[in-house]
């Protein structure tokens, strides 16, 4: 690295981190060395993963692509290490190698530091989510539901899909962002519709063995009440349960669910979303909220050090934890610093963070839903959509983000809102 350049280091390389990392290098060119640093040097592609367990695909096969070639073709250096720490006042990141046990820890110094490490989910937290649990979120867990739907251990029985308590930080909440009771639930919604269908496929049934859960007054609160009617209505008519104001979930059994709010609930799958929890190390840090979330402006810098950015999951702003706000937050972000080295003029700075939720999900049978609002901020924009279109479309951002190493081009997501906001969806 020289030292006559600005070093950038990205934490993180999956969806927020490599799209930013290749954002950065596009606007700042060879104006700054970027290091990024990742405990994998691949990613799993999360959002497909529920569409590959009902196919009784292999996510850890289908939806893996290697990102280190991404960022070798772009000239950053990679590290294949697991962060451990952050010193904002001496600008050093800590971290320890992954690619073999054993390796002592290090550190390295930054000019600007990006932190888009997600989050850890708290599966953990669950009390015998272990041993009783399902769900979707990773290459593992969709293989583990995967083999009980195909392999025969899952009898027919009721099943519970539903999210856990999300607890999000209130320390430097701008007045414009609602409190959210669950991280992020679409996929919960997702996964009801989808399994509806397989049941169905399978001869085991329909939505009558369904209930739909939430901590939340409402499910997917954020999508905004029209959204959320025209969803329930369905579900309604399609004969799912429902019980909203759980308020956390307390504990799995092999026969059921219980909640925080008292209530229980029979279910032989209990598929469960839960609470994101920032990495242990970033609690308690000058940059950080009471959780450990990165606190930021709507220019996603944080103000009292203005060299550290988040995007991402990680980025209080962040809420929900939706893919479309970290992809938004890439954008600002390498404009940011591009700016801040010369590389870009002010008058191309761009826009401050304006979150809406632009969301797609499948529903079985080749169709799927479009969901894109911002009523829940205090806009106007409330789109609903299902059929054909929004599966082709969201099949289709797969076989992009692939394509591009996840960095699409910069008028992809504009052009898709536009598109399906208008577009009659057979």
């Amino acid at each position: 690295m020289s030292g006559a350049r600005p070093h950038v280091v990205v934490l993180g390389s999956s969806f927020a981190g490599l799209t930013t990392a290749r954002f950065i290098r596009a606007r700042c060119g060879d104006a700054v060395d970027l290091t990024v640093i990742d405990r994998n040097p691949y990613l799993i592609f999360v959002p497909n993963i529920p569409m590959e367990v009902f196919a009784d695909h292999d996510p850890l096969v289908s939806m893996h692509l290697d990102t280190v070639r991404f960022h070798d073709r772009d000239g950053n250096d990679f590290i294949n290490a697991a962060v451990t720490g952050i010193d904002p006042d001496a600008k050093r990141v800590a971290f320890t190698p992954t690619d073999r046990a054993g390796s002592a820890p290090e550190s390295i110094s930054y000019e600007y530091l990006v932190v888009a490490l997600g989050n850890q989910l708290a599966y953990d937290r669950i009390e015998g989510f272990g041993e009783f649990g399902d769900t979707v979120s990773s290459g593992y867990y969709g293989n583990k539901l995967r083999r009980k739907l195909f392999g025969g251990s899952y009898k027919g029985g009721p099943i519970a899909i539903g999210s856990a308590r999300f607890h999000q930080g209130l320390e430097h909440k701008p007045d414009w962002m609602p409190v959210a009771q669950a991280a992020c639930e679409g996929p919960p919604l997702e996964l009801a519709l989808s399994m509806a269908h397989w049941l169905g496929e399978h001869s085991m049934g329909d939505a009558h063995k369904i209930t739909l859960f939430t901590p939340g007054n409402t499910i997917a609160e954020d999508a905004g009440e029209e959204v959320v009617k025209e969803f329930l209505d369905l579900a309604k008519g399609m004969g799912f349960g429902y019980m909203p104001g759980i308020e956390d979930v307390s504990r799995l059994t092999a026969d059921g669910i219980e909640f925080a709010n008292g209530k229980s609930m029979e279910a032989e799958l209990k598929i469960v979303l839960p609470d994101w929890v920032p990495h242990p190390f970033l609690r308690d840090l000058p940059i950080t909220d009471e959780y450990g979330f990165v606190i930021t402006g709507t220019d996603m810098r944080n103000r009292d050090h203005p060299e550290v950015f988040a995007v991402g999951d990680a980025a209080a702003l962040t809420v929900p934890k939706l893919g479309s706000l970290g992809h938004q937050q890439a954008e600002i972000v390498a404009r940011q610093i591009a700016v801040d080295i010369g590389s870009l003029d002010q008058a191309d700075l761009g826009e401050p963070y304006r979150p809406e939720v632009i969301c797609f999900g499948e529903m079985g049978g080749h169709k799927g839903f479009y969901i894109h609002s911002d009523t829940w901020y205090g806009g106007e924009t409330s789109v609903l959509k299902m059929g054909y279109t929004p599966w082709a479309m969201k099949m289709a951002f797969k076989e992009m983000y692939f394509h591009t190493g996840g960095k699409p081009v910069s008028w992809g997501m504009p052009a898709t809102e536009f598109t399906m906001d208008r577009l009659h969806v057979p």
